[in-house]
């Protein structure tokens, strides 16, 4: 049998619950509560021949590993995040045992201490925006092959006015955006800006030009939805998601054995 180590989905306030029967974990482990002065953390045995440093490298390298393990990370912590305030983790936070993760809870209890108090009764909304598709090369207004008397000429009038268009466009979508941005931080306890996905992440060929993460009074949360929804048209598209957990506002450095890059 391969040597197990421990992998850490979450860090919660300890309010005496368990996770519902039939949450399973990475590799459909069984998940443990390991408790210390206020604080759990949840963990589940997987083997170091597949999440140990080294293989750990070549297993990032699989997209459907990687999707997988994301899949399971996040149901783990969902599943936490409603029973009480929760910091998660980020994927692929591995150690050698138990013991180290007790560790861990003693050496960094009041970090976690804090950062729980700060999102105690509040959850993550996640706001994408993306860019309405700019229309494909159209005649200069006043301007046809006919007047210009040479079609090139025309073709080239087109494609000038057409890169301004887009130009323009981009310029539009970006700073509208930004007040989308202002509007929602305004409603929110704390924002969070990441990069943009690029269409191979995102599904869409639209340019998203706001990546956003906002977190929200739980008694705040219709208010923030409504504002969402005043902010739409604009010829921007937005997409809204959650209520969740606040990963993007909970991140510590935890000197992890392995983790995957934000946008993975």
């Amino acid at each position: 049998m391969a040597e197990a180590g421990t992998y850490l989905y979450a860090i919660a306030q300890d309010l005496g619950r368990s996770l519902p029967a039939g949450v399973a974990g990475v590799a459909d482990a069984p998940v443990r509560a390991i408790a210390h002065e206020g604080l759990v953390a949840y963990v589940s045995p997987v083997p170091l021949d597949e999440f140990g440093e080294e293989p750990l490298r070549r297993s990032l390298e699989d997209l459907d590993w990687v999707g997988d393990t994301a899949r399971a990370h996040h149901r783990v912590v969902e599943a936490v995040a409603e029973e009480a305030p929760t910091a998660p983790v980020r994927l692929v936070t591995v150690y050698t045992s138990e013991d180290q993760v007790r560790d861990l809870l003693r050496r960094r209890h009041d970090d976690f201490a804090a950062v729980l108090a700060h999102v105690t009764g509040r959850r993550e909304w996640g706001v994408k925006a993306y860019a309405a598709p700019v229309a494909a090369d159209s005649p200069v207004e006043g301007e046809s092959a006919t007047e210009s008397g040479k079609p090139g000429t025309a073709y080239l009038q087109r494609r000038r006015a057409s890169l301004r268009n887009r130009e323009d466009t981009w310029r539009q979508a970006a700073e509208c955006a930004e007040r989308i941005h202002a509007t929602l931080a305004a409603t929110s306890v704390a924002s969070h800006r990441h990069r943009p996905q690029d269409p191979e992440l995102s599904g869409r060929e639209d340019p998203m030009v706001l990546n956003g993460a906002y977190l929200v009074d739980e008694d705040r949360a219709e208010e923030f939805v409504a504002a969402v929804d005043g902010l739409r048209g604009q010829g921007i598209d937005l997409e809204l998601t959650g209520p969740w957990a606040p990963y993007s506002f909970t991140v510590l450095d935890l000197g992890t054995t392995g983790e995957v890059p934000d946008d993975a």
